[in-house]
């Protein structure tokens, strides 16, 4: 008989926790970076509880609002590759309900994080319990059901042994390549406090190491055949080359064959912005240099790519209608999509065999050239768009200019939903392999702050900048307050254009009147006038508003001696945007209106989607 420890569940889950370890660079460190949690009657006493316990091993972070710590706890993982990450905790109910937005940002972008939601009562005795939602038809559901489309793995624990299985299948799942996401255990709060006897192994140290599948011998065979047959091949970066920290072997098989190679928003910083080879950003937000090229391409080697519309330019982006695309790809569900010759693999693998199957083999030097003359064309239309101006409002890309100049390529970069990502794509010339951080596979809004607030716990000794627009700072700011608490440094540009400003374009650019995003053009008695810099300071930073790009430069030189989390405010335009690069993208227009604008605009739309490829 095994010897045993009886603990009650939330013990044994945090106990658990602990022990999980990962080795980086050498190094065995926990694999649980921390644990956030805001407390509530169905998390306090049970895992409340159980955390204090482990404290010194498992430290718990405290927040303001439960998305908010998700998102942080998201980053954290994203900012460490997926090496590391964190878990997340609130009590049932609402609090709960605030972390589903931030589970699909993480299920969207392949993220590990883990959902500790506190749920009702398993014997359902005191039924129906504070915060407690009945469904009128099933006596099992609760508000977390909401956390299965959105979970990887879903558990609802109704008994304290489940705890054991459930775990285990927990740390597979999060640590797997392929089927990486979010899980969620819903933990029934009267189960946490219930104790069991458990196996003295189940708290074993265990050592998790990144598996690296290799790829199948005929689908290398097959993807060998296809460049080795190429006259205009492409690769495609995605987020799956920074996880796999791929960014050596891919700058080797450029090199090696003198292929280009774009990026998408997630596999931006995959190679730095001055690598010869390097085009940038591609489809809908690309560079002209790299959509050049994607247009043209006969073989196009999609890396650790989901090949989304924004990166595909809603399949009207690749134009030669006898490409073939490779899908090297963990996760085979990616790796055929539209109709790809499959690799299924880990990209640095991957990459590392194709290397040696193509050894000898160049693209031609025609194409590689072509590709080099287009970047030094995109290089100086860039440079014009974020020149310094003494303009009274000045545009989004003269920000990323300022910022560009003030911080260089040695800072991260953190941004998410609105303008910026479309402009950030363009133009930020990204340094180190992560150093770019988007969140635009869920496009969330208020992620930036907290997404800050975790990557800087991820990246302590690097400068984290944030760049976000009034209308995200509004939704979610709370944790400006967190990082002054944590003594977590960040520095957070905010362009106010006083409203949804790239929607409103979306709108005018579809035939839209303007209506409802811009505040002015809102149903409103009295416009709002937000001094975003007290509202900054009342949260402990340090703050100011900047009367101009100069101004922002010199403030940005200042701040890099702040000892807090800065946050710097500039008024900008909000109809502004870069029209050098970029690609149409497919947002339906109404067929029928009675405005002449909207009708316009549906004879453009219709025209414009006749370049989709269907099917493929």
């Amino acid at each position: 008989m095994s010897k045993t420890i009886r603990l009650t569940m939330a013990q044994a889950l945090t106990r658990f926790l602990s022990k999980q370890m990962t080795e980086i660079d050498g190094k065995k460190v926990p694999i649980f970076g921390g644990i956030w949690s805001i407390f509530g009657h169905g998390n306090v006493a049970g895992i409340g509880e159980a955390l204090y316990q482990v404290r010194d091993e498992l430290p718990t972070f405290r927040a303001h609002n439960e998305q908010a710590m998700a998102h942080a706890a998201i980053a954290y993982a994203k900012a460490n590759f997926r090496r590391r990450f964190m878990a997340a905790t609130s009590s049932i109910g609402p609090g709960a309900l605030n972390m589903v937005t931030a589970a699909a940002l993480a299920h969207v972008n392949r993220l590990p994080v883990l959902f500790l939601p506190g749920d009702v009562f398993a014997n359902r005795i005191p039924d129906p319990v504070l915060q407690q939602a009945e469904d009128f038809s099933d006596g099992t559901a609760t508000v977390n059901d909401c956390f299965r489309p959105v979970s990887r793995y879903f558990d609802r624990i109704t008994r304290p042994e489940q705890i054991i299985p459930a775990l285990n299948r927990a740390m597979q799942v999060l640590t797997d390549p392929a089927d990486c996401g979010p899980v969620t255990l819903s933990l029934c709060q009267d189960v946490q406090a219930e104790a069991y006897d458990y196996p003295e192994s189940f708290f074993a140290e265990r050592v998790w190491h990144q598996r690296r599948p290799r790829p199948d011998r005929h689908e290398l065979a097959a993807a060998v055949a296809a460049l080795k047959g190429a006259k205009k091949p492409l690769v495609i970066a995605g987020g799956g080359v920074l996880y796999s920290q791929a960014s050596d072997e891919l700058a080797k098989f450029a090199q090696g064959a003198g292929v280009p190679v774009c990026e998408t928003q997630g596999g931006k910083s995959s190679l730095p912005d001055d690598h010869a080879l390097n085009m940038a950003a591609v489809g809908v937000t690309g560079t002209s240099a790299a959509n050049r090229l994607a247009e043209e391409a006969d073989v196009v080697l999609a890396i650790g790519t989901r090949l989304q519309d924004f990166t595909t330019g809603s399949w009207a982006l690749f134009k030669n209608s006898g490409k073939t695309i490779i899908g090297l790809n963990v996760q085979p569900f990616d790796a055929g999509k539209h109709r790809a010759l499959p690799l299924v693999a880990d990209a640095a693998e991957g990459l590392a065999e194709l290397a040696a199957a193509l050894k000898g083999w160049k693209a031609p030097a025609s194409w590689t050239d072509n590709a080099a003359t287009g970047k030094t064309v995109w290089q100086a239309e860039a440079a014009k768009v974020t020149a310094s101006t003494n303009a009274a409002y000045p545009s989004d890309a003269q920000v990323i200019g300022a910022v560009q100049r003030a911080m260089g390529t040695g800072v991260t970069l953190l941004h998410a939903a609105g303008g910026l990502p479309g402009e950030l794509h363009k133009l930020w010339q990204a340094g180190a392999p992560g150093s770019y951080h988007a969140e635009y596979g869920f496009s969330t809004m208020g992620y930036e702050i907290a997404g800050g607030l975790g990557t800087k716990m991820a990246k302590p000794g690097e400068e984290v900048v944030v760049m976000i627009g009034d209308g995200s700072y509004l939704m979610l700011n709370s944790e400006i307050a967190t990082s002054v608490m944590l003594g977590l440094k960040l520095t957070i540009v905010l362009l106010d254009n006083r409203g949804y400003g790239c929607i409103n374009r979306l709108q005018m650019a579809t035939g839209g009147a303007n209506f409802n995003n811009l505040l002015k053009d809102s149903r409103h008695e009295i416009l709002p006038d937000i001094d975003f810099a007290a509202h900054a300071a009342s949260m402990g930073a340090i703050a100011e508003k900047v009367p101009s790009i100069a101004g922002l430069e010199n403030a940005l030189e200042k701040s890099k001696k702040n000892n807090r989390t800065t946050v710097l405010v500039i008024d900008t335009d909000p109809l502004v945007s870069t029209d050098a690069g970029g690609h149409w993208w497919d947002v339906a227009v109404p067929e029928v209106s009675t405005r002449a604008q909207v009708n316009a605009a549906r004879k453009a739309y219709d025209e414009k989607r006749q370049m989709q490829t269907i099917g493929d």
